[in-house]
């Protein structure tokens, strides 16, 4: 069970720090770096910066955001669908 709160909480989080840096952004304010925003992903938020990079139309135009999210997201895939296999036999 706490580790679906984690989940939830942590994408949370990766989508709302998507958002606060686009606000950043356009105000011309200190910025959250790239590789926070990709440690929030790569520490199990992926969705949620995904779905915050698509909504608020962020970061969508640098490769290492377009084609690096989808690949984490699909590394966790195959690893918690792996976890879940090997655990279950």
């Amino acid at each position: 069970m706490a580790w679906y709160v984690y989940v939830l909480l942590i994408n949370v989080i990766g989508f709302s720090v998507m958002g606060i840096d686009k606000q950043r952004a356009k105000k011309g304010q200190y910025r959250i770096s790239e590789r926070t925003l990709f440690l929030f992903a790569l520490i199990g938020g992926s969705i949620g910066v995904f779905t915050g990079m698509n909504l608020f139309r962020h970061k969508t135009k640098k490769r290492s955001f377009s084609l690096g999210l989808p690949m984490i997201i699909i590394a966790q895939i195959i690893s918690v669908t792996f976890i879940i296999l090997s655990t279950s036999a």
